[in-house]
């Protein structure tokens, strides 16, 4: 079943409301974990919240010590907590809790299931990836490209450009299409209740993995423009 989304035309830019309005749930949602996990820290009388923030850190850390190393990645620890925790948080809202209206028209849903949201993080992971190589490894980061005599830059030229393509709709396929799922469900009535519970337990995980893949490519994708002089 196909669902209306509330827009707005402004300077002849289409601007989803559905989108702006889950994109900021999802930021003050991450926020509101983030300070109730970290405002009362104990040692020795650690809260149920507070060890589930230490998991995640950990769970993160080890991402980036199996990509970039634990000593070169120190600096993306909260870049890596952002990620993971802002796309499970989001796609969360969407694929268990969709919500639509009466009259068809879809107002919360995951903001990853929106092609610009993805496309926008995909731009700033991408972006932050290519600055780091060329400010902090620039002469590694150029000559890669004109290797074997510039034979494999047309390759390096498509890399490029099919990067940010798989990490935006990977992301943006799976969430989108496990929505499109749950609604089709809905359309069976009461013959949907038991396979509804089947897929939203299943839409769970995907939101999960979701997270961990696009979190896990964005570090890939940090640590092969920080290539060190002393690995060559």
């Amino acid at each position: 079943m196909e669902h209306q989304v509330p827009g707005v035309e402004w300077f002849g830019f289409h601007f989803d409301l559905s989108a702006l309005l889950m994109i900021g749930v999802t930021s003050v949602l991450v926020l509101i974990l983030a300070i109730a996990g970290t405002s009362k820290i104990s040692v020795t009388n650690p809260s149920k919240l507070q060890n589930f923030m230490e998991w995640v850190v950990e769970f993160v850390e080890g991402i980036i010590g199996s990509t970039i190393g634990s000593k070169h990645g120190k600096p993306f620890i909260a870049l890596g907590l952002t990620l993971i925790m802002y796309i499970f948080i989001g796609n969360m809202l969407g694929l268990p809790f969709s919500v639509v209206t009466s009259d068809h028209v879809s107002w919360w849903k995951s903001p990853t299931a929106d092609i610009a949201v993805t496309a926008a993080l995909t731009v700033i992971v991408i972006a932050l990836s290519h600055f780091l190589g060329i400010t902090r490894n620039t002469k590694h980061y150029f000559a890669h490209y004109f290797e074997y005599k510039g034979v494999m830059l047309p390759l390096h030229l498509i890399e490029v450009v099919s990067k940010p393509l798989t990490l935006a709709f990977r992301l943006y396929g799976n969430i989108y299409a496990g929505e499109i799922m749950i609604g089709v469900i809905l359309g069976a009535g009461w013959f949907g209740i038991f396979p509804l519970a089947i897929w939203q337990g299943f839409s769970v995980f995907v939101g999960a993995i979701q997270a961990f893949v696009f979190t896990m490519l964005t570090m890939v994708y940090i640590s092969q423009t920080l290539i060190h002089e002393e690995s060559h």
